[in-house]
């Protein structure tokens, strides 16, 4: 069994190739929406701003994932992107789930860099000098340099249409709050965090240093830049080649 954990911005749906993917390969799987997303991108888009949520923080998000896999048969394997990323790091160390996947996550309190891309991707969304009770949408000409850079066009247009959606700015900023922070040296399942050398929102340098954090754990943790990736991931047309290899990964450290 997987639960996937979905980043911000984006819809849960964006998990559903890769959910065939993993079906097709024997592991049932999950992907719930966060909470005030249980509706359409289009839908939530026409929504904003909204309240329910913009409201959102990090802790009661990590909460609502972990109720939903102490709910399940099983200890899951748990694969997250961006923030969900974060989260899995975090569910890990609460001693939830079989196994864990970060792909390009949201680095824990401590690790930071002030590298341009990720100051620039990363400013709109923290919303300062704003109100906290209004969602953020992200433009299409952000989206395009802080998820979709160096596709074409039209393909960053679809993507836009089918997968983004308003976010609470709180749960942005909670990310490098303690409600963040990870004991690295604590034992945990095995880990693998992923990067991608062309992810403006996420430096692979960022990821590597998360990685590197986990040295002292005595507890398997792997790593893997993958090139040409943004942090539209997911969606890549790269995406197979990735999935392939985390469920090789997995086939190492995971039952199902």
């Amino acid at each position: 069994m997987i639960v996937f954990i979905t980043g911000a911005f984006v819809h849960h749906s964006c998990w559903d190739d890769w959910r065939t993917f993993f079906q097709d390969r024997g592991y049932d799987s999950i992907a719930p929406p966060w909470p005030n997303k249980d509706a359409s991108p289009e839908t939530l888009r026409n929504r904003h701003p909204d309240a329910a949520i913009a409201s959102t923080r990090l802790h009661l998000l990590i909460d609502h994932f972990e109720g939903i896999v102490r709910k399940l048969p099983v200890k899951p394997v748990l694969v997250g992107h961006s923030i969900g990323g974060l989260i899995v790091q975090i569910l890990l160390q609460r001693g939830l789930g079989s196994c864990g996947v970060a792909i390009h996550p949201v680095p824990p309190q401590g690790i930071f860099t002030l590298s341009t891309s990720f100051l620039r991707s990363g400013w709109g969304a923290l919303g300062f000098f704003t109100s906290t009770r209004k969602t953020y949408l992200m433009s299409f000409s952000a989206w395009q340099y802080a998820f979709t850079n160096g596709m074409d066009c039209d393909s960053q247009k679809e993507a836009y249409y089918k997968y983004a959606i308003p976010e609470s700015k709180l749960v942005v900023r909670d990310t490098i709050s303690s409600a963040a922070k990870i004991n690295f040296e604590n034992p945990h399942a095995p880990l693998l965090i992923t990067s991608g050398s062309t992810d403006h929102s996420i430096p692979a340098s960022l990821n590597y240093s998360n990685y590197r954090k986990y040295r002292k754990s005595n507890s398997v943790t792997d790593y893997r830049e993958f090139e040409g990736r943004n942090h539209f991931v997911l969606g890549q047309p790269s995406w197979r080649e990735d999935a392939g290899f985390i469920h090789d990964w997995l086939q190492k450290h995971a039952s199902h």
